[in-house]
Parts: structure tokens; sequence; C-alpha cells
């Protein structure tokens, strides 16, 4: 029986147990949170923090893992390519080359000097040295830690005076106390944060999505909801497929999912905003399999493993419009219910609340404040945009 370690033990781990194990696999979930959700549908759990690389090493080696794997789980890919480096298990690339994907400030570099369209931007350890830089960027600016993902310490800047409490608050969710200043790059229609899956170093399933953003919420940056097909233009995807292609060739990277974020700029150019070798938060995968029937969850635990791909023929083939509401409230307190309104009711395929009534909840301000998900199935774009423009009047998160 073969053995895969997960990095994390949240509950967006579950659909990669759950695929896991139907392949007959013997699963150990790592953490330093015993508690976590995941660590109860696992075979074994051993508590040790994901982004102690050495520890986990140590751990893997004396479990004898036959692959090892961080889905939607941000701090543990570095680790998971250091330790398959070191254990000469598959892997998605060289621990170098997810060094330079999973640093924000790394990639701008590597994207600038490889003559990809990107952002401005200069990473930093303390404000002062961002202030005697401020007349590189064209403002507004978007400040954030190097290495965190969710939105989590994400701030747009508009001006000098509010430079420095971003600079400190991007520090703050950074475990190297880095962040990165950056062009605030304004985009034509959505943006896209979806699933894409690349095999030996082809990439042979790319999709792009809509982007929502609740502006009400304490984090304006933080998505709200997601829906595919996108409507980003048809040349613009097929220029960022060929640039993702590109960055994959560069970088030598081989069989992963990837987490890619894209936008088309108000300057017509279309950016690689991030890309990291895991699946990403926010079930998209499991999304995508719902949407386009092609299963990204169970092929990424097959390359972890050295299983052969199946089932991965091209981009994705839509079956009608899908939706996922991230559920969320705009306040702190105590939760009473959920309200979805009778007309939208057909639409849900399904309701997945992560909280129970008397439960505390938080305000929205980063992926992991959210209370649960929705998926929704409409006929046409039109349906899907009307319920993801009245997500507060239609699925109503009650708070007291």
């Amino acid at each position: 029986m073969k053995k895969l370690m997960i990095l994390g033990g949240a509950r967006y781990a579950i659909p990669v147990i759950e695929a896991a194990h139907k392949l007959g696999i013997y699963v150990i979930t790592c953490d330093y949170l015993p508690d976590n959700i995941a660590h109860k549908y696992s075979d074994e759990y051993v508590n040790v923090s994901i982004v102690e690389q050495d520890a986990v090493l140590d751990v893997a080696r004396r479990l004898k893992i036959d692959g090892i794997i961080s889905f939607a789980c941000d701090p543990g890919v570095t680790t998971a390519a250091y330790v398959a480096e070191k254990l000469e298990l598959p892997s998605c690339g060289t621990y170098h080359a997810v060094e330079i994907l999973q640093n924000k400030a790394l990639f701008r570099d590597f994207l600038s000097q490889n003559g990809f369209n990107v952002p401005k931007a200069k990473g930093y350890t303390n404000y002062e040295d961002a202030l005697e830089d401020k007349d590189l960027f064209r403002w507004p600016v978007i400040v954030k830690p190097v290495d965190s993902a969710g939105s989590k310490g994400v701030s747009r800047v508009n001006s000098l005076g509010e430079l420095k409490s971003a600079c400190e608050h991007a520090k703050l969710f950074s475990k190297t106390n880095q962040f990165i200043v950056e062009e605030f790059i304004e985009q034509q229609g959505y943006s896209s944060d979806t699933d894409c899956f690349s095999v030996a170093g082809e990439l042979v399933f790319a999709s792009f999505s809509n982007q929502h953003f609740d502006k009400n919420a304490s984090n304006p940056y933080t998505p709200s909801a997601y829906s595919w097909p996108s409507t980003m233009p048809a040349n613009i995807q097929m220029q960022l497929r060929n640039e993702l292609q590109r960055l994959i060739t560069l970088l030598g990277l081989k069989t992963s999912v990837f987490n890619v974020e894209t936008r088309m700029g108000t300057d017509g150019k279309a950016y690689l905003m991030e890309v990291s070798p895991r699946g990403g938060g926010n079930r998209l995968s499991e999304m995508l399999r719902y949407a386009s029937g092609t299963d990204l969850v169970t092929n990424s635990v097959r390359a972890a493993v050295g299983l052969p791909i199946e089932d991965i023929y091209d981009d994705p083939i839509y079956k009608g419009c899908w939706a996922i509401i991230i559920l969320h409230s705009d306040k702190a307190g105590e939760f009473v219910r959920l309200n979805i309104n009778e007309s939208v009711k057909n639409f849900v395929v399904e309701e997945d609340l992560w909280v129970r009534p008397g439960d505390e909840v938080h305000q929205f301000t980063g992926a992991n404040e959210a209370i649960g998900t929705l998926v929704l199935n409409c006929e046409n774009h039109q349906q899907i945009e009307d319920c993801l423009e009245r997500v507060a009047d239609l699925f109503r998160v009650i708070v007291k």
C-alpha cells in the first residue's frame, strides 16, 4: 500500500483524503493542530509544523512515505517540494522553482526578467526602505506579504500616509517578515482565480473563472464568489494559456495542479498575477469537477505518488454555468441561520455550512473566516450574474 503525506489538516484536505482512499492509498496528515477536521479522516496523524522543513523530512523518512502533497494549503507547498527533492519522490519541480513561485517578490522578479507582463514590484523587510522607493511606483499600490495566501494582510494604498500601516499589517501575515509593494493593475472585466494542470511539463488543462468580491467586506480583496465559464475575451485567455505554458517550461515544472490568478488590465495586457503548484482554496478543483467533469483532485493524488494521470484530455468544456459562493459575515457575532430566497433555491446544487446556530463568527478579513459554501448551477451567465450581484439579499447570513 502506498503512503501519502498531506500537509495541513483544514477541511480542504478532506476531498484529497477521500480520493486517496478510493485509490487504496494510506493517508498521513501532518500539522501542529491536532483538532483540525481533516485528521479525523486520515489513517494517521503526526503533530509537526508544516513550515519546519527538516522536521517534516525526518517524519517522512521515518514513515517511508511514497508521496507528499500540500493541496489548498499554501504554507506547506515549499516544504512538500523540499521533502520530495530530498527523498527523490514525485514532485511538480525543483525546490528552487517552487521557491520562486511561492515568494511574491522572487516571482515578480522572475516574470520581469523573462519578459512577462508584470506590475512593477519590489520586496522589503521594513517600511523605511519602501518609503525611500516611493517614486519607483505609479500609485495606487498594493502591499501584501511575500509568502501568504487567502488575501490575508493585503491592502490597497492610495497615498503615502497609508503606507506605513499597510507595511506593518502585511508583515503580521508573513512568516519571514517580508512584504511586497507593487503597482495596482486596474482590471478590465473580471479577474480570474482557478486551477490548471500540467503533465510532464505540458499544460493540458487551463481554466479561467470570473472572480467576485464583496465590496462591503472588512477585506474587500478577499474573494467572495467564483463563476465559470469566464467572460474574459477568448484572445486574452489564449495569451494567458500560452504565457502559463512558457512559465512552466522556463521553470522546468512537471506534473502538477496549479492555482492560477490572472487578469486583463485596462491597458489591454494579459497578466499572470499568481501561480502556485497546489490546488486552490475555496474548493476550486472541486468546482471544476462539477462544472466540467475533470477530476483534478484525484489526479493530484496520482501525481503525488507517481501513478499515471487519467482522464485529462483537454481544456474544460463546461456543462452549463456554475458558481461557488463563499459564505461569510460582514460583522462579528453569533451565527443564527442562513436564509436562501425561494426564487433561487432551484439553482443550489450543494449547501455546505461549517458553523451551527450559536457558533461565533468573525468579520470576513480573509479566506480563513469563511463559514461555508454554496454551489450554484444555472442555465446561463445572466442567471449566475443576477444571483451573485444580489448575494446579500438572496443568500443572507443572519448573525446577532
